[in-house]
């Protein structure tokens, strides 16, 4: 018969029993904490025009309307936060600055380690027990042209730049090649659930016997959960519900060539084989990328756009008020709000909802204003289930945080939320360590 120690230490009972553990430590139980989401997913892209792209008629933060850029984010307002007004530590940053998704600048690198929030997470995930296939899934066609960089950085030598996958082929095989063999089946999941549930049902019963009256009745009624979870994850086997199926293979690399003008069409099908990893819990952290810091060269016939956003659309749009900027803007717009739809058609394998109920999806830039080319309004699109970690509305929210107090700290304040969705209680490590109190979620975010 297994002891309290190594119970307490088995892998089964610390997944299914984290609540209890404490209580079986003889501690306080800690204080319940709001809805905490399992994965997280990057939107990366360039700066814009920020008076484009600001809301108007704003009369209340869940009473205004969308800008053009904007309007395709009116589909899903009922599951989103815009927010803006949010300078990072380093305003005259440009081009290439690191502060994006790493709470430091230029200044910062090589002196402390500059760490991008998605492998901060990832690895804090990690550290905590979550052991998936794929920590991190980094995504982006062309995301070193004209010779850019990503606003991924992994903290090591002072904080280096990442790759990202380009290749939709290579992105395949990367996630499904050995991670979900051919014939994968929502059944064989099920059935590897299951058998977990059987290990700790058997612990459980073990344990019963050396608590007391007070400890024994308690577990007595997580055992009857455990039960009540066993009998859903077999009712879903029998009616093969789940998401998790192993994607069809995307098309040959010679479909993506040349890839600077295939770049947005290789996108789109990396966010798919992102979805499909996120079903079958191949990764819990992913991002897909557009373009580099110095260029995006855009290809799309219908919008009749084909031209370099950078140089193009932001630097000689001013004689036509960025009319290419905008359309460019909406059609990333469409693209973030099909896969927050996407996210909330998909069941969770153990049908505890949709994919979006326990997903945080966050439209992320590497510079504030593109046309002065400075972090100085720095903006987000969030976005998770209505049940989710955010505080959403049904007409929308749009936070503007130029009115905040401690203005230098709010940019990371929001990369800080997104540590808070997942998790992660300390941000050790991550940003900048002068912020002292300031160090902290960004308050109105969280649900």
């Amino acid at each position: 018969m297994l002891n309290r120690r190594k119970f307490v230490g088995s892998v089964g009972a610390g997944v299914l029993l984290a609540p209890f553990i404490s209580l079986l430590n003889g501690d306080k139980p800690a204080r319940a904490a709001g809805k905490k989401a399992k994965r997280l997913l990057l939107f990366c892209s360039m700066g814009t025009n920020p008076v484009l792209w600001s809301p108007t008629a704003v009369t209340a933060e869940n009473s205004f309307t969308f800008s053009p850029m904007t309007q395709p984010l009116s589909a899903i307002k009922a599951n989103t936060i815009l927010i803006e007004g949010c300078p990072s530590m380093n305003t005259g940053d440009g081009h290439g600055a690191p502060d994006g998704l790493t709470g430091l600048g230029y200044g910062q690198v090589g002196q402390v380690p500059v760490i991008s929030v998605d492998q901060f997470i990832a690895t804090g995930l990690t550290a905590s027990g979550i052991n998936v296939p794929i920590p991190s899934l980094l995504l982006g066609a062309d995301t070193t042209a004209l010779g850019g960089k990503n606003m991924f950085y992994n903290g090591k030598n002072g904080g280096n730049c990442m790759s990202t996958i380009g290749s939709p082929m290579s992105a395949f095989t990367t996630a499904f090649g050995g991670a979900l063999p051919s014939g994968m089946t929502m059944d064989v999941v099920m059935k590897r659930r299951k058998s977990i549930l059987d290990l700790v049902t058997t612990e459980i019963t073990g344990l019963q016997s050396t608590l007391g009256s007070v400890e024994k009745a308690k577990l007595d009624l997580h055992l009857a959960s455990i039960r009540q979870l066993e009998n859903k994850l077999t009712q879903m086997s029998s009616a093969g519900a789940g998401a998790c199926s192993k994607p069809g293979m995307p098309p040959a690399d010679s479909m993506f060539t040349p890839a600077e003008t295939q770049t947005i069409a290789a996108n789109v099908a990396l966010q798919n084989i992102i979805l499909a990893a996120f079903a079958c819990d191949i990764t819990r952290v992913a991002a897909i990328h557009y373009g580099s810091d110095q260029k995006l060269q855009v290809n799309l016939p219908a919008q009749s756009l084909n031209d370099d956003q950078h140089g193009g659309f932001i630097h000689s749009g001013a004689a036509s008020n960025y009319k290419n900027l905008v359309t460019f803007e909406q059609y990333l717009a469409q693209q973030f709000a099909s896969l927050v739809t996407t996210l909330g058609t998909m069941p969770e394998a153990d049908g505890s909802g949709m994919l979006l109920d326990n997903t945080i999806v966050a439209w992320c830039r590497d510079m504030g204003d593109s046309v002065a080319h400075n972090q100085q309004s720095m903006r987000f699109v969030l976005a998770s289930g209505t049940n989710g970690y955010l505080k959403t509305d049904p007409n929308g929210r749009y936070l503007d945080m130029r009115k905040m107090t401690a203005p230098a700290s709010r940019h990371e304040r929001v990369l800080l939320s997104l540590c808070d969705a997942m998790g992660l209680t300390s941000f050790k490590g991550f940003g900048d360590a002068s912020l002292g109190v300031n160090k902290t979620p960004l308050p109105g975010i969280a649900s």
